[in-house]
């Protein structure tokens, strides 16, 4: 007799977050979480909602960016600046393992909602802090956004070409390595919960993660006195490494960043003979001749189309891979199979996105079906606290709440 089929559980089923932050870096850190099966409770303003819903690119009316960062999460409308709202808010976090806020550090206590308010009422609580300078420090007060967290940290400084300005990068850089950290202390903070049954309050700001992956920058200046600078697409620690032009007009990259890397990539290249030239036989070698070796694996890509060429390359298991646009992503079988996933009932149509960040054995994928409106879950959550729909027409009728049919029936 076959036995009923289970759904494999996913590693944070059973953990509620409430998700206090807005536009990019929290909502990050809350789909992280949720991705992994935690129920995400997403407060939001009840007259204009978070201000990603404003953002562009949209179709139809629905930011893309909000889209894909708030699919399966609960979205409930309270005016946290009113006192009555405040306190439904309470009411949510007491039953809540994790609270994630973007507020300017010292606006959750203006407004009596401090860590050491909610410990008390929940000590086990996680409270995940997402900030432009952190809660502590001279600048902690400043406000900040990824475009500042890009330029502070150096990263902007570091990207781009000798003889281009410092440059940002055109998407949420910053906010998504500060939404995955904050996603990462806060299952360190729950792991630490499970153990010593206390609950943590874990401080991001948004320029750290990034300073911390810019390398040895920092280390080689207090080091040796050297301030590192842009150098377009090549490396300042091996070489060849860059992004080259096929004869074809395809772009690809290749990273020799290796001893045994390069070896290969010479003999793929028919050029035996460099792997034992004194100018290029060792990193340090090419590091000084970096610009002509650079010049012989530019003449020898553009001698043929990129797919030759990256066949070239594999075939000799060279660190290689084509420069992809998203209409090249869409049709690779290896994203389609491991990292893509669709996104359902929405007004963007068949629509597709990136899924998790990283793949657990045993705990069951995610799937991504609507985006909430405003408050399209305040009855429903707001219930569970015992608010009736007397209470809830009320409070919507005065400003605390939203809840589009309690609206309707006002």
């Amino acid at each position: 007799m076959d036995q009923p089929k289970t759904e494999t559980p996913r590693l944070l089923e059973g953990v509620r977050v409430v998700e206090l932050g807005s536009m990019y870096a929290a909502p990050t850190a809350g789909r992280m979480l949720r991705d992994f099966g935690a129920e995400v409770i997403k407060v939001e303003d009840p007259a204009n909602g978070d201000m990603a819903r404003q953002w562009q690119p949209q179709k139809d009316g629905l930011a893309l960016g909000f889209a894909r960062l708030n699919s399966g999460k609960q979205s409930v409308g309270i005016d946290l600046r009113n006192p009555e709202g405040r306190e439904i808010a309470l009411e949510l976090i007491r039953g809540a393992d994790v609270v994630i806020e973007s507020f300017r550090p010292g606006r959750l206590e203006a407004w009596g909602l401090g860590y050491d308010v909610l410990s008390k009422i929940n000590p086990g609580l996680v409270l995940t802090r997402v900030s432009g300078f952190g809660q502590s420090g001279p600048y902690s007060a400043k406000p900040g956004f990824g475009t500042v967290a890009e330029t502070a940290s150096g990263y902007a400084f570091l990207n781009g070409w000798p003889d281009t300005p410092p440059t940002a990068p055109p998407f949420g850089f910053a906010d998504s390595i500060a939404g995955i950290s904050a996603a990462f202390g806060t299952a360190m903070a729950l792991f630490r919960r499970e153990v010593s049954g206390v609950g943590s309050e874990v401080d991001v700001a948004l320029y750290e993660p990034l300073m911390f992956i810019l390398g040895d920058a920092l280390l080689n200046y207090t080091s040796t006195g050297t301030i590192m600078s842009r150098v377009g697409n090549t490396s300042g620690s091996a070489s060849p490494r860059g992004i080259y032009q096929a004869g074809d007009g395809g772009w690809l990259s290749i990273a020799a960043s290796a001893q045994t890397i390069a070896m290969r990539l010479f003999d793929a290249m028919g050029r035996p003979d460099l792997k034992t030239d004194e100018h290029y036989a060792t990193n340090s070698a090419r590091m000084e001749n970096n610009e002509a070796l650079q010049e012989i694996v530019k003449a020898w890509v553009a001698s043929m189309p990129r797919n030759q060429v990256l066949e070239t390359l594999d075939a000799h298991e060279v660190v290689a891979a084509a420069v992809n646009d998203s209409s090249d992503i869409m049709q690779d079988p290896h994203f389609l199979e491991r990292t893509l996933v669709s996104l359902s009932g929405t007004v963007l149509g068949n629509a597709m996105m990136t899924g998790p960040i990283l793949h657990v054995a045993g705990s069951a994928e995610p799937s991504y079906h609507g985006v909430p409106e405003v408050g399209e879950h305040t009855e429903t959550v707001l219930g569970r606290l015992g608010i009736g729909a007397d209470s809830l027409r009320r409070l919507a009728a005065d400003g605390v709440v939203t809840n589009g049919l309690v609206s309707e029936a006002v």
